[in-house]
């Protein structure tokens, strides 16, 4: 007997095996997930015997019963190869089990899928449609680059056939092909601008998909497809839709096909943004389309909003960009949260192009605030400062207090920070500003941003004529209530420097405030004294009574009954301040009044930028081009800034830095990279002051030593005696440079340690060492840096953008710095991260350099 007859009586003895509906019977009947498993294996092993015995008649069954336990997340990679001998099988059944089982077990990471290019040809110009039409929609969904290589001409041939069920399915698998292997395109480029004349929807839809995906990865094909004038094309499909009568084939809720003129419309504001000739050739049909589309339905919604994105995008008319503010106007009165989220979203990226019509939707806007969804209140708060202008500060002001009063602690910080810089930038007196102010820190509380706090002593010292209304308006307000850190640092500060304006009661009101100093030291007593004041405002308050003993008369033995008790505080900050007082006025008491006066008024270090009312600042360069970040919006450009020379207060003199920023999160648009983010202007070789993303934060004041110089010569800290006696005798290696603090706030502490270059010794490399010591973590954080002309700054790839919290973890960056001239170094640089859902933006200046890395 031979072996073939031998096996053949053995397969006949063996039972058939179950079918998928019977198998899926069975695991539903399992009561429990160890007898669930059980049926599993069992079944999984008589499918491995199956395959072994190489049992053609039950494969596909058996495959099939496979896949459906691998979709319960059971192994199944056994039955890869027989999946490829399905498809090898001549039955369209057996093909279509193979297909689905490859496209679900198999992807390009699978050397084995190499094996199936020679069966995919074969089915690729079989006679059935669909087994052609399988084989492209597996390849479509596992194709890697040799596979898309090898098949790429057939899938050509098939976009010029005349079925259209087979040059869809090739349309998409073409689209698939060019993703993978961008070379490629060239070949799909001839057969693709027919295929919008197909009768077929579906071929149009897949036609204008593969002309859209060819379009934004190639600009030299985007160019050829306008200069092909694809622009009339696209308008007389699109004209056709709109015109057409109803068709039950094509027709949702009243609209034909709003899949293929969402299409069209993305595709046309493709070709027309930067093209004025393609922008006027579409203007009318984007007309028709805004007016005759229905708005009762979503579906029409959805085209309407494409529309609005395709106007704003091309160089439309002015009329039909008013059009389209009107249309997301309307949007903001539907009753679907969705809609109203994504008109504010839009008219937030539109408000720059038309702020007068935004304006006209002024008042629909701010009733969003009141809108219980987070979401569109987040919205509608961004928008309505994009919207702050000289014209209704007043109105706009009101009406974000009130929000701010009635809002969740998350929005108070984001919206007293930005009320603070609307009213700096557009406040009509100085004495609304102060009004508004005080009530801002009343509202918002101990939300307000540490930067607003100092940002408003700034403005205060200032206005001298308005000294005696502010210190009075802030005692009353602490006498009230000083358990809110920021009003009451203000206070304090204010009622320290004027408190003789305090006492004078000098201000023209119909009841000034009448007090004494001792109900002024009493007052700050108290709130020395209180547990629900912190550090910091303490601090405030002992340098208000410091500064108090050289403006009251009569209260200096109060005073020093005050002080008494922190000379001991375990606080070495108020510490040092009581020791230091009671030094001052025992042995260099003629000194005391000279050393305590009234601070001059402060420099707006900010007064020329232009702020934006939205958190952003729009920059202009020389020819006027607008700099803007990807998903940024202004409504005002800056005036020029000066330069970082200025800014560092040097003249120094060299040729233009060259700043390669090599992190593709940082690079790569014309908006989004550090040129944008800094203001550095490429052309000139300036390097400009960098730009306020965000509220600017004033720099802290320095720890002033009342002492310092007055016990016989100036005191040097700690790093410059080191630095003093290292000088000369440090070697290029990272050891002997000590590392600096560059940044530390919020939690976050960004550390440089410095290594010379050993291929270049004029270049430092700079690492970078970013920690969070927070309890919530860090993410899409992103370090950018600007140096003076004599320098060149090289940024390299950072390891991460997301720091973990407690100290778990760090970010480090590369920074190459080259210094050719031995300059003594001064960076400037800016921070951005999103800490618990609220973004941060910071930045500042580093010049406590080492001075061995000059050397």
């Amino acid at each position: 007997m031979s072996i073939l007859q031998t096996i053949e009586e053995k397969l006949a003895k063996m039972p058939a095996p179950i079918r998928l509906k019977d198998l899926i019977r069975n695991i539903r009947a399992a009561r429990t997930a160890a007898d669930e498993r059980a049926v599993i294996q069992k079944e999984c092993a008589l499918i491995r015997n199956n395959f072994r015995e190489e049992d053609n008649t039950y494969r596909c069954r058996n495959v099939a019963k496979l896949l459906y336990i691998h979709m319960l997340g059971f192994p199944a990679h056994f039955g890869q190869l027989e999946c490829l001998k399905l498809i090898a099988m001549p039955k369209y059944t057996d093909k279509r089990i193979g297909y689905l089982g490859i496209t679900l077990l198999l992807d390009e990471r699978h050397d084995v899928h190499l094996l199936m290019t020679n069966s995919m040809k074969n089915d690729m110009n079989h006679t059935n449609q669909y087994i052609v039409g399988q084989a492209l929609c597996c390849l479509g969904g596992v194709c890697s680059t040799e596979m898309s290589r090898d098949l790429a001409g057939e899938i050509e041939k098939l976009l010029k056939t005349s079925n259209a069920y087979i040059k869809k399915k090739a349309a998409l698998c073409a689209l698939r092909v060019v993703r993978k292997v961008p070379d490629l395109m060239e070949m799909f480029i001839p057969a693709a601008r027919p295929l919008l004349n197909d009768k077929s929807h579906g071929v149009q839809l897949t036609a204008v998909a593969l002309i859209t995906e060819m379009c934004e990865l190639s600009p030299d094909t985007l160019h050829h497809f306008r200069k092909v004038c694809m622009v009339p094309q696209l308008v007389r499909v699109l004209k056709n839709l709109i015109m057409s009568g109803y068709s039950p084939e094509h027709d949702v809720s009243g609209v034909s096909d709003p899949f293929l003129q969402v299409k069209i419309l993305r595709l046309l504001r493709i070709l027309g943004k930067g093209d004025p000739d393609s922008s006027e050739a579409m203007n009318d049909i984007l007309a028709q389309v805004a007016t005759n589309t229905e708005t009762s339905k979503n579906v029409g919604n959805a085209i309407l909003y494409e529309t609005v994105l395709t106007i704003m995008d091309i160089k439309s008319e002015s009329g039909l960009r008013v059009l389209a503010v009107n249309i997301l106007g309307r949007f903001l009165l539907n009753n679907d949260k969705n809609i109203r989220y994504v008109a504010l979203n839009t008219l937030l990226k539109t408000v720059s192009a038309d702020l007068n019509a935004v304006q006209r939707h002024r008042s629909t806007i701010v009733d969003c605030l009141r809108d219980p969804d987070i979401s569109i209140k987040k919205r509608a708060v961004e928008l309505c400062f994009a919207l702050v202008n000289g014209t209704n500060i007043r109105s706009m002001v009101k009406e974000l207090i009130f929000f701010l009063d009635k809002s969740d602690p998350e929005f108070k910080g984001y919206a007293s920070s930005n009320i603070f810089l609307a009213c700096e930038r557009h406040s009509p007196n100085k004495r609304w500003h102060i009004d508004t102010m005080m009530r801002v820190l009343t509202a918002a509380g101990n939300y307000v941003p540490d930067d607003s706090v100092s940002s408003l002593i700034q403005m205060i010292s200032v206005s001298n004529t308005l000294h005696p209304y502010i210190v009075q308006k802030l005692f009353q307000a602490i006498s009230k209530n000083y358990t809110q850190q920021p009003l009451c640092q203000v206070a304090a500060w204010c009622i320290g420097e004027y408190g003789d304006v305090l006492l004078s009661g000098d201000v023209e009101e119909d009841e000034p405030v009448q007090v004494t100093e001792a109900e002024v030291c009493n007052l700050l007593e108290k709130m020395l004294q209180s547990t629900s004041l912190n550090q910091v405002t303490k601090e405030y308050v002992l340098q208000a009574i410091l500064k108090l003993s050289t403006r009251f008369t009569s209260s200096q033995e109060q005073i020093q009954t005050i002080l008494t008790p922190f000379s001991m505080s375990l606080d070495m900050e108020l510490q040092q301040r009581s020791v230091e007082f009671f030094a001052l006025s025992r042995s260099y008491d003629h000194m005391r009044s000279g050393l305590l006066e009234r601070m001059p008024p402060m420099e707006n270090k900010n007064k020329d930028i232009e702020i934006n009312t939205n958190g952003e600042v729009l920059e202009e360069t020389e020819n006027g081009d607008q700099l803007l970040n990807d998903n940024q919006s202004s409504i005002a450009p800056t005036s020029e800034s000066n330069g970082i020379l200025d800014l560092l207060g040097g003249g120094l003199g060299g040729s233009s830095p060259v700043i390669t920023p090599i992190n593709n999160k940082q690079d790569s648009s014309s908006a989004g990279g550090i040129m944008d983010l800094l203001g550095l202007d490429i052309g000139s070789g300036d390097m400009q002051e960098p730009a306020l993303g965000a509220p600017v934060v004033q720099p802290a004041m320095p720890e002033i030593n009342l002492m310092d110089g007055l016990l016989g010569g100036p005191v040097q800290t700690n790093n410059q005696s080191s630095l003093n006696l290292l000088g000369g005798t440090m070697n290029d290696n990272a050891l002997s440079i000590p590392p600096i603090t560059a940044y530390e706030r919020n939690g976050i502490k960004v550390e440089f340690k410095f290594e010379k270059d050993n291929s270049n010794p004029s270049v430092v490399n700079i690492t970078l060492h970013a920690t969070n010591s927070t309890s919530n973590l860090v993410s899409s954080f992103i370090f950018q840096a600007a140096v003076p002309k004599t320098f060149q700054l090289q940024l390299m790839s950072p390891s991460g953008d997301t720091i973990p919290g407690g100290n778990a973890g760090e970010v480090t960056q590369l920074i190459k710095v080259a210094n050719p001239q031995k300059q003594p170094l001064r960076m400037r640089y800016k921070l951005s991260y999103s800490s618990n859902g609220m973004p941060f933006n910071d930045q500042g200046e580093v010049s406590n350099f080492p001075q061995s890395i000059y050397s």
